[in-house]
């Protein structure tokens, strides 16, 4: 049975924190999905904070203002195909699976610690989780309509960029601690979303 303490307090996220998405669908997937159910058990009362959360593995579960401007950047569409990169405890990978259900969305962890918790997690969604280097993003199921990235680079992977579709679009910060900003790429182009602060994108797996 859903429990009304979080119910109260995914309604006041969505108040206080999502006003200024410009997406409904956004929207309304982040009001119907149970936050709480991402992040560990100790942080469960603190799963709708307007801030970032640790989860495991030194990584984060992304502050929801900033998962609903990623979102509504990429102008999610169902049936298409997006790459989620970083994909943490999954609260990311489940919005995208249901904003462009039936459409396939890939996940990438570097963590291997962090991949199976995440696929229980997204069990019966359409988000297949894989352990992976992310900077070469998953050559397997390109072109992707959209890339999303949850981690700081320095610089774009280039291997992202060729991995999107004619007229796809990838949401990426980019930056040192401090100094991140988030970027929408589309059609050759770059356009600044704001600041951010991201852990920092780290080659390889651990």
């Amino acid at each position: 049975m859903p429990d009304p303490v979080t119910a109260r307090h995914r309604q006041r996220m969505v108040r206080d924190q999502l006003a200024d998405c410009p997406d409904a669908r956004v929207i309304a997937a982040m009001a119907a999905l149970p936050r709480e159910d991402f992040v560990p058990p100790d942080a469960r009362a603190c799963a709708y904070a307007d801030g970032a959360l640790p989860i495991s593995a030194g990584q984060t579960i992304s502050q929801p203002r900033v998962v609903a401007l990623m979102l509504a950047a990429l102008r999610l569409a169902p049936g298409q195909r997006v790459l989620d990169v970083g994909c943490g405890s999954g609260y990311a990978a489940a919005l995208l699976a249901d904003l462009v259900a039936p459409g396939p969305v890939i996940a990438v962890e570097r963590q291997s610690t962090l991949v199976e918790p995440a696929r229980t997690r997204l069990a019966g969604r359409n988000v297949a989780v894989h352990l992976a280097d992310g900077s070469i993003g998953w050559p397997g199921g390109a072109p992707y309509d959209a890339i999303h990235v949850a981690a700081a680079a320095t610089e774009v992977p280039a291997a992202l960029l060729a991995q999107l579709a004619p007229g796809g679009r990838l949401v990426i910060p980019v930056g040192p601690d401090g100094e991140q900003e988030l970027w929408l790429y589309e059609n050759g182009t770059r356009v600044s979303l704001g600041p951010v602060r991201f852990v920092p994108f780290l080659s390889g797996t651990a």
